[in-house]
């Protein structure tokens, strides 16, 4: 028994793949699949499947200087000064997933991220400011939860522990994307939620979701209100598939009861306090609705594939600081859209384009727009652009090597003194170029 238990701990830690069917839209995800769909190792549990992946890289921003050059509007790991080397993620998923028979069954799935991508999921705020955030130490535990089918109608699924967003286009997992770099929408979206969520599938044409979920972004309950009351969020989804497979149209929703953690940056850090160090009481709601397709014309035979992604959010509330801050309401709103496009000249060489457009009537969903070292102000009128080119080589199984050049470009896009608005100010065009090897076991 000993010897068994060791050859099954052995198994597990060193037969793995990359499956990433559970933590990614079908969408943005399939093209990655259909590379490593079939690289698994079974563990010495049946139906137990180890899968992973390590992305590195190098970046290089050519605006700015010194540790503190930043873009508004990319994630953290993509404004690093000047050049950087990158390990943007070490991951490793454990699965025994549902199988297509309509009957009572449990499953589960775990995944586990280590490396840059992992710190600034984990402190998503504080890494906006600056590459110094930067720790390939870094472990997240980016889904855990049990899956049960329950046998009503055409099978009743549910997801109960922490799992990733439905919200979005674009996931965490940098290879299944894509483009390399995370897009504007991407983050501005919520990421996880510890709670529930239920899927029906209705025919090959419809299926849907509803979900009872903490918050996001958070494994403790962010929706408590100030009086103390308990909070939750209510998550749903409905998704069309087109005759054919060869389209899908996704609709997805998230309320909050209360001040939600779901955009890139908490709300003491935009607020219009007047003071320099405040603690915000806040009692506030939130609304977010995404849809997002794609489409793969028949008649380039597999070759194309173009999607959208839209975003609209708004909180709303009122809110208490400490200090000289006062009172205040909470007021904002954010929108945005992207395309898409991808051509599959042959089997190792693709060409991917992405053009977004992120605005809100405020500095809410912008990191530290409009914030001084002696207040946190509302800016009017907040725009943030960008368009990124991507090409992808396939040239060993199992491996994929990408190129990228991006251009940002808006209002007040980066920053290179302290971090705040009396620094080094510009509406761009900020310039990106980097390079990214992903190796899938």
């Amino acid at each position: 028994m000993t010897k068994q238990i060791l050859l099954t701990l052995v198994a597990l830690v060193t037969a793995s793949s990359l499956s990433l069917a559970d933590s990614a839209p079908e969408a943005s995800a399939q093209d990655t699949k259909k590379m490593i769909q079939n690289n698994f190792v079974e563990t010495a549990q049946k139906g137990v499947k180890l899968s992973g992946y390590i992305d590195s890289g190098y970046s290089y921003n050519f605006t700015g200087s010194g540790n503190q050059s930043q873009v508004n509007g990319r994630f953290g790991s993509d404004t690093a000064q000047r050049g950087d080397f990158n390990l943007y993620a070490a991951k490793i998923a454990i699965e025994k997933a549902l199988t297509s028979a309509n009957k009572a069954q449990a499953g589960f799935r775990t995944d586990i991220m280590l490396g840059e991508d992992a710190s600034y999921f984990l402190n998503r705020s504080a890494g906006q400011l600056s590459n110094t955030n930067n720790n390939s130490n870094s472990l997240f535990l980016e889904q855990a939860y049990v899956e049960i089918r329950a046998p009503v109608g055409n099978g009743w699924d549910f997801k109960v522990g922490k799992f990733v967003s439905i919200l979005g286009y674009e996931v965490m997992e940098r290879p299944a994307n894509m483009n390399t770099t995370f897009g504007l929408l991407f983050n501005v979206m919520p990421l996880y939620y510890t709670g529930v969520l239920s899927s029906y599938k209705f025919d090959d044409y419809l299926d849907a979701k509803l979900g009872v979920v903490n918050g996001s972004n958070s494994d403790n309950n962010t929706t408590t209100n100030p009086n103390g009351s308990d909070g939750v969020a209510l998550l749903a989804a409905l998704n069309v598939t087109a005759p054919g497979g060869n389209a899908n149209w996704s609709n997805n929703f998230q309320y909050s009861t209360g001040n939600d953690n779901n955009t890139s940056v908490s709300l003491t850090q935009n607020s219009n306090f007047t003071s320099s160090s405040v603690s915000a009481n806040v009692s506030a709601y939130t609304v977010i609705y995404n849809t997002w397709g794609n489409w793969a014309p028949k008649f380039a035979n597999d070759k194309l594939l173009l999607a959208f992604n839209a975003l609209l959010g708004n909180t709303s509330g009122s809110g208490s600081a400490g200090g000289t801050g006062g009172d205040t309401n909470v007021n904002s709103c954010w929108y945005g859209a992207g395309a898409y496009a991808k051509y599959q000249f042959s089997d190792w060489f693709s060409l991917c384009s992405r053009g977004e457009y992120l605005g809100s009537n405020n500095s809410y969903a912008f990191g530290n727009q409009g914030k001084t070292s002696t207040s946190y102000s509302h800016v009017t009128g907040d725009n943030l652009w960008e368009y990124t080119l991507t090409a992808g080589f396939n040239v060993i199984d199992n491996l994929l090597i990408r190129a990228e050049y991006r251009m940002d470009w808006g209002s007040n896009i980066y920053n290179t003194a302290d971090g705040y608005s009396n620094g080094s100010q510009s509406g761009g065009p900020a310039y990106y170029a980097g390079a990214e090897v992903v190796y899938s076991f």
